[in-house]
């Protein structure tokens, strides 16, 4: 009786330690990179867009509107590494990648950071989200302007915030703070990139503004005048000699309100282009030195430093 009992005992034993053994991952098993991305996204198939840019799948909503599609670049060495990289959000995101979908041009910075990268560049993830058409001028500005009807600009920075920048922080491989995450647009999008910072410096900390529309509401003064920014957080504005004086007062106008809180020198940067329009060519001259200037694009030894 004791004998089959040993024996019982012994069985069991085997059995379990065979059983822990197969559940065990083999200590040399390759961690997973995201195998899922292709249901996350699929490519653009248009010829003037670079294979690393990509549309998710995801069906994102505008509140009250139909669904956004929504681009995002991925570095070239994306599948090839475990690196996380910086984030730049962009608005009008019909204009930044693809000529077909483009309003008048388009931004190419698939092309611009093609290039960047292959020079041996680390190079941001930049996602794009298309505008509403119609209602593009209320949605980039959370003031109303009575010629253009109810701002809608809150509402769209929430969706940007609270629905775009969760999911991609969750599917793609993102440095998700503050320090590495920005935000770049022109015109009306400028007016939003700026207002996105100074809204929300705890989300960003780095804004390209191009052109911006300041102009479109005097609240924009009032607003910043009151919400000054924290001196770790970089600005950079550009507008060209040709968009006329508007443009260039209210450009000024702003980078004085910001000196005038004692915004750090070495974080503002304002120039007014020489010979240029308010059109996408200049604005698609300017990305390079904007992400530069911004340290969204460095030499490989800087990358350990800043991926925190």
């Amino acid at each position: 009786m004791r004998f089959n009992l040993t024996l019982k005992r012994a069985a069991t034993s085997i059995l379990a330690v065979t059983c822990l053994c197969a559940c065990q991952p083999e200590p040399d098993a390759e961690p997973a990179k995201d195998t899922s991305l292709q249901d996350v996204y699929h490519t653009a198939e248009d010829v003037t867009v670079s294979p690393n840019v990509k549309i998710l799948s995801e069906p994102f909503t505008f509140p009250g509107e139909t669904p956004r599609r929504v681009w995002v670049y991925l570095p070239p060495d994306y599948a090839q590494t475990d690196t996380r990289y910086p984030v730049v959000y962009m608005h009008d995101g019909q204009n930044v990648f693809s000529e077909s979908t483009s309003y008048a041009g388009e931004w190419g910075v698939d092309e611009t950071l093609d290039t960047l990268a292959s020079q041996g560049l680390r190079v941001p993830i930049v996602v794009a989200v298309d505008h509403g058409g119609e209602s593009r001028m209320r949605e980039l500005s959370p003031w109303t302007n009575p010629e253009f009807g109810s701002a809608q600009g809150d509402a769209y920075l929430g969706f940007l915030i609270g629905s775009v920048k969760p999911y991609i922080d969750t599917h793609f491989r993102t440095l998700p703070s503050a320090r590495n995450t920005a935000v770049m647009g022109s015109s009306m999008g400028g007016l939003m990139a700026h207002y996105a910072i100074v809204k929300h410096p705890e989300v960003f900390s780095r804004a390209a503004i191009f052109s911006p529309s300041f102009w479109f509401s005097q609240q924009t003064f009032t607003f910043t005048e009151t919400h000054p920014l924290p001196e770790t957080h970089k600005l950079y504005f550009i507008v060209g000699e040709k968009e006329g004086k508007q443009m260039s007062d209210g450009m000024t106008a702003m980078v004085s309100l910001h000196q005038a809180q004692q915004h750090p020198d070495e974080a503002l940067y304002s120039k007014i282009v020489a010979g240029q329009d308010h059109n996408e060519a200049f604005w698609q001259a300017e990305v390079e030195g904007a992400l530069r200037w911004l340290d969204l694009v460095e030499s490989r030894n800087e990358e350990a430093g800043n991926a925190r």
